[in-house]
């Protein structure tokens, strides 16, 4: 039975047939693997790690060592691994901090390339939870900065090894597959990074529908947690329009005009000036009216300039911009109809490895709706929020108060650090990653101004009696995202205007359409209806038989029709 569940887990990852375990050789120095577990019920559908461990030994000897990347808790002590471990965690369906991968990089080559091991003979095992998003992040980053692969190469290498044919890509989350670019470029620009503290000035959002909200996260405690360390309110946004997706006005307000930074070199001009230049060209193309058919456009998405109240500055270069939708909900519920998230490195973005390790100190990081990630690592983001996003940041000059940090990858042989382990047998608690979800949720007290905060109407018309109040700002929608219209007070979905000989119709009938949430509330008020209020009925506790439950003159008749 243990062995079934297994194999239903690992569903479209390649399970060894030789170690009957999830895990593959990525190379025939790299082994991927599920999480391995000392712990039940975890053990009973992943791999034992006893019986990792025994496989191992078996193949390798003393000349394996395990990479290990879960904030979430490992699942076994070290001891069980004979402490042959490096830890270097972060959350699930995440890319890493970048100031982790020199390190969590040199660490793995001086295991494998020790000049005093037997040549070929160590094998590095990278795991995660399922071994794929994290662990082929990092085995791809391996295969590119330490042994000079293209990033197709690797990307297509981890894919093969470890999925199943048709079962997509190993690497499947957007920002996991951005950074693997980042260490293309950091490994070909002689591996040098500078870890600065970044303020974000103003996000920018064209299409943006109504009830979204948006929230800036990071990364803290070593890359073990996600942080949130601003949720925009009503207050700080600025509606620009509908028409202002190609307008100078937005441009200028985004900062695409201004002059450019005086890079240090030649060359950084060269890289610096033709970045802008292709932002600007990005802002050009935006059509002047929204195609409302290819972006699903909904009436009320307009640009939006997010501009917060107090400075938001994030302690490194990585940065998360979170979105999610609601719905409008009653009884203390709210529907969450979309959530969505992007993770960038304002340094990579400030074109740093190309400028000498010099990135810019400002600049705007811009993508598309459909580029975004997903819930848990999956492309689905539920219903459409926004159509294009433009984060402007500044990094800060921390280099006299020592908060700017040059980081460069530990040479051959020298002592290379790691991070602090997750308690190993926290595993079943709750995964620091902020992972959220589709569906009901319970309404936060806090969330109204915070929902509020995308809406693009006039304050005027968000008026609303004391009760709606819990929801006011939240544009109610349907599965598909089309529109809600208010009908008698009520809330009725619908898809196209109302024609004068349908509300006609309607009237004539005396039929009218009302919500759930009004059908409900009239359920809620009506009266149990007992046999003995209706005419002739008798109480249920005087009945003796079933027949004494006719009710007045309704009785039961014999059939007294011949039989044919």
């Amino acid at each position: 039975m243990a062995s079934l569940l297994r194999q239903i887990v690992a569903g479209p990852r390649i399970r060894n047939p030789e170690a009957g375990l999830d895990l593959c050789y990525v190379t025939d120095n790299i082994i991927a693997t599920s999480g391995p577990s000392s712990t039940y019920p975890q053990r009973a559908y992943r791999n034992p790690t006893d019986a990792l461990v025994k496989f191992l030994d078996q193949k390798h000897g003393t000349h394996w060592a395990i990479w290990e990347f879960r904030a979430e808790g490992t699942g076994y002590p070290d001891s069980e691994v004979h402490g042959r471990i490096r830890h270097y965690p972060w959350p699930d369906h995440h890319p890493p901090p970048f100031g982790l991968m020199p390190n969590i990089m040199a660490s793995m080559r001086n295991w494998l390339k020790d000049p005093g091991a037997k040549e070929n003979a160590r094998v590095v095992v990278v795991h995660c939870k399922a071994g794929k998003g994290r662990s082929g992040t990092v085995a791809c980053s391996y295969l590119i900065s330490e042994e000079n692969w293209t990033i197709g190469d690797a990307l297509d290498r981890f894919t093969s090894r470890r999925m199943r044919v048709g079962f997509g890509a190993g690497i499947s989350i957007p920002s996991q597959i951005r950074w693997v670019g980042y260490v293309d470029r950091w490994a070909r620009n002689g591996k040098f990074y500078t870890e600065r503290q970044v303020e974000i000035l103003e996000v920018h959002v064209w299409g943006l529908r109504d009830g979204v909200k948006v929230a800036i996260e990071g990364f803290v405690d070593e890359g073990k947690t996600i942080k949130t360390f601003h949720v925009f309110r009503k207050d700080e946004r600025m509606v620009i329009g509908d028409t202002a997706q190609n307008s100078e006005v937005f441009a200028n307000l985004a900062g695409l005009d201004k002059k450019e930074s005086a890079p240090t070199s030649e060359s950084a001009v060269q890289v610096d000036r033709s970045a802008a230049t292709e932002r600007r060209s990005d802002l050009d193309a935006l059509p002047k009216t929204l195609d409302r058919e290819h972006t699903g456009y909904e009436l009320g998405g307009g640009a939006v300039i997010f501009r917060p109240s107090t400075r938001v500055v994030l302690p490194t270069n990585d940065i998360k911009i979170d979105f999610e939708r609601r719905n409008k909900a009653t009884y203390g519920w709210t529907m969450v109809t979309s959530v969505a998230h992007v993770w960038f490195n304002a340094f990579f973005e400030g074109q740093g490895p190309e400028s000498g390790g010099n990135a810019a100190p400002d600049g705007v990081f811009q993508i598309e709706w459909d580029a975004m990630d997903g819930i848990k690592g999956s492309s689905q983001k539920g219903t459409r929020a926004f159509d294009r996003l433009s984060v402007l940041w500044k990094a800060l000059d921390g280099r006299k108060e020592g908060l700017t940090q040059i980081i460069t990858e530990p040479g051959i042989g020298d002592p290379v650090p790691q991070m602090k382990p997750a308690e190993w047998h926290k595993v079943n608690s709750q995964s620091p990653t902020n992972s959220k979800d589709l569906g009901l949720r319970v309404q936060s007290p806090d969330s109204e101004s915070m929902s509020r905060a995308s809406s693009t109407r006039s304050d005027q018309s968000m008026e609303k009696t004391a009760d709606e109040d819990s929801v006011a700002g939240i544009r109610t929608h349907g599965p598909d995202g089309e529109e809600h219209i208010s009908h008698g007070g009520r809330d009725v979905a619908y898809n196209g205007p109302v024609s004068k000989r349908d509300d006609n119709a309607g009237q004539a009938s005396g039929i009218e359409r009302v919500g759930l949430g009004t059908v409900v509330g009239i359920m809620g008020q009506m009266k149990p209806l007992r046999t003995g209020d209706l005419p002739g009925g008798k109480p249920e506790e005087e009945m003796e038989t079933s027949t004494d439950s006719s009710v007045g003159s309704v009785t039961r008749e014999k059939n007294t029709s011949p039989s044919s």
